[in-house]
């Protein structure tokens, strides 16, 4: 007997060890030789078990079942969480942990199992306090071959504007405070230090664990993108497929730097303010699922970062079999310098709006007005002309939305200014209808 109590004892330090370091996979493997032992020390007639030990033994069970409940919801197996929660409980129905990781169990095995995600409350209160938890999401989309590149994100259904298609965790995620004001030397050094803590990050991750690493692979390196096979979706999903499906491979690191460079987002601005830091942090990580998203300068869907978290929403109605597409850097600037950025990332946009306003931007007119705007010339004139050019080349609906878009900036200069508005304020279309066909 004592001896088995020494072996309960030894994997009960190694289990917990385990979860302290977040290590959930080997925890799991721990907790589960545990529980069997338990179980077999509780229900085995002939150990002679002493009476006086039983509630002891019982309590190690319950813990244990706790335990490796809590290993299993962080890597998004939440029924099978709730089971051990359920059978927790059934042990100590009072067990304080075991009543809290059940509702917590139950809560987040709702949300995956339905997106009904409501951080109102959180964004009503100005992003103050700690990010909402929130569970991983797959809604109604799929992954097919896309013409846009490689392989592409699309929706299963008709979807509404404001429907939630997707919420996914971060492999890994470096943040630091860079502040504008230093000197460009000594922000690229913090950049760089940055990125590489975010790679070490990367590489903890796939030590750990079988199936990152396996998805990682599946993600673009920037080559071959025609020649890409699609996985199925469903390898995505919290409730996956069994570890044993996955390969135990090895990532070349050069490889595996391609894919980061490939993938990996950067947190915006306004992505700051919702994790409730100020404007000078930036921010680095690489979100499996979403990276399947192609970029576009009118895109249906848009993301959202809530902690580790990118929530993905749709921002405009979007018909069954459309491919879902956002923006991977800021589209309310000009046709030249969004094709530069996308030339940076890699790429050529050849979106609706991107085709409209190149045609557009090969006119003279055009490029006056960009010239006025590097010369920092009255900003109601310059949408004075605009609006003007587009009356005369005949833009219309759409493609009005799309060259207004291209220069909003100055437009909501020009609202903003009350100087502006009285010198222009006739000739200027009225911000309503602007802000109506963005």
């Amino acid at each position: 007997m004592e001896e088995e109590e020494d072996r309960i004892q030894n994997l009960r330090s190694k289990a917990t060890e385990l979860l302290l370091r977040k290590e959930w996979k080997d925890s799991i493997e721990v907790y589960s030789e545990l529980i069997s032992l338990c179980h077999d020390q509780i229900s085995n007639p002939h150990q002679n078990l002493d009476p006086n030990n039983l509630p002891k033994l019982k309590n190690s069970l319950c813990l244990a079942l706790c335990n490796r409940a809590e290993a299993r919801l962080n890597l998004q197996d939440y029924p099978q969480a709730l089971q051990d929660c359920n059978e927790a409980s059934q042990i100590g129905n009072t067990h304080f942990k075991t009543l809290l990781c059940k509702e917590k169990c139950k809560k987040f095995e709702f949300l995956s199992r339905t997106g009904a995600i409501d951080i109102s409350d959180w964004v009503l209160n100005k992003f103050q306090g700690k990010p909402p938890e929130l569970a991983e999401y797959i809604g109604s989309i799929d992954i097919k071959k896309s013409d846009i590149s490689g392989r592409g994100l699309f929706a299963t259904k008709n979807l509404d504007c404001g429907n939630l298609l997707l919420v996914t965790k971060a492999v890994a995620v470096e943040r630091a405070i860079v502040p504008e004001s230093v000197f460009q030397d000594s922000k690229e050094q913090a950049q760089l230090d940055m990125w590489k803590n975010f790679i070490d990050k990367i590489l903890e991750s796939i030590k750990k664990c079988v199936r990152t690493r396996d998805l990682i692979c599946k993600l673009s390196n920037g080559e071959n993108e025609d020649q890409l096979e699609v996985p199925d979706i469903d390898l995505f999903r919290p409730d996956g497929e069994d570890s044993s499906t996955f390969h135990d491979k090895k990532i070349d690191k050069e490889k595996l730097l391609n894919i980061l460079d490939v993938n990996s987002l950067v947190e915006e601005l306004i992505s700051a303010k919702v994790l409730g830091k100020n404007s000078d942090v930036h921010g680095i990580g690489l979100w499996i699922l979403s990276s399947f998203i192609n970029h576009s300068c009118d895109p249906n869907v848009r993301r959202s970062h809530v902690g580790d978290h990118v929530m993905i929403h749709a921002c405009r109605d979007i018909k069954a079999g459309k491919e879902l597409t956002f923006a991977y850097f800021d589209v309310f600037t000009p046709f030249r310098d969004r094709e530069e950025k996308a030339k940076n990332w890699g790429f050529v946009c050849k979106c609706k709006r991107c085709n409209l306003e190149k045609g557009v931007c090969s006119n003279q007119e055009m490029m006056e007005i960009e010239m006025f705007l590097g010369k920092g010339l009255d900003n109601g004139g310059v949408v004075y002309r605009l609006e003007e050019n587009m009356r005369r080349w005949m833009v219309r609906g759409k493609g009005k939305g799309y060259l207004r878009s291209s220069f909003w900036r100055v437009y909501s200069e020009v609202y903003e200014s009350e100087r502006s508005l009285r010198k222009w304020g006739s000739k200027v279309p009225l911000m309503w209808e602007v802000m109506r066909e963005l």
